[in-house]
């Protein structure tokens, strides 16, 4: 695995400017906004920027130390909250939750088990079933990394007022229709 590409943080910010990378306004109408707003505007994209960044480094970090994919990671966090929740798991469930083959699934449990991330056991209730169980000392190394991580991002958001939470919402799900609408248009486009 190689790690994210680190860019020039300037030439980023440059990037982020409508004033540069459309002086023409071709994209972005920009005309009614005062010069402090349009800079403001810019730190915005700037933090989202840096925040983007700052969890790919540490995604790369967790999955680097583990040895694992993105795809091995999304199967241990799923397979602690079913252990948190008291879930069996089945390989079924954990295909229909990654959204990946039957085949693929049984060649990532094949990766986690030879890794000792996961054990296989009978189900309890149907003989032809198996289930699927995080170890437990992987669940305590993926709670120390992306457990602790979530935990320092909440308590961040529980230091905001109820009112800039709500405001941080409604920006963030305004910005990830943009991103569907964008990959759609993209897809589109490219079918």
């Amino acid at each position: 695995m190689s790690a994210p590409r680190r860019q020039d943080p300037q030439q980023s910010d440059r990037m982020l400017d409508p004033r540069v990378i459309d002086p023409h306004q071709e994209l972005v109408d920009y005309s009614a906004l005062a010069e402090d707003e349009i800079a403001q505007i810019v730190r915005v994209l700037q933090g989202i920027r840096r925040w983007r960044e700052a969890e790919q480094k540490m995604s790369f970090t967790s999955r680097d130390r583990m040895k694992l994919n993105e795809t091995d990671m999304q199967a241990l966090r799923f397979l602690v909250v079913a252990k948190n929740d008291g879930r069996i798991v089945t390989p079924g469930a954990l295909a229909g939750y990654l959204g990946i083959s039957s085949a693929s699934t049984t060649k990532l449990l094949d990766r986690l088990a030879a890794a000792g991330h996961i054990e296989r056991a009978a189900h309890p209730t149907d003989r032809r079933a198996l289930t699927i169980r995080i170890t437990q000392q992987t669940h305590e190394q993926v709670r120390d990394t992306v457990g602790r991580t979530h935990a320092r991002r909440f308590e961040v958001a529980a230091r905001m007022s109820p009112a800039e939470r709500e405001t941080v919402i409604r920006f963030l799900d305004e910005l990830s229709e943009t991103a569907d609408e964008s990959a759609s248009a993209i897809q589109e486009a490219t079918t």
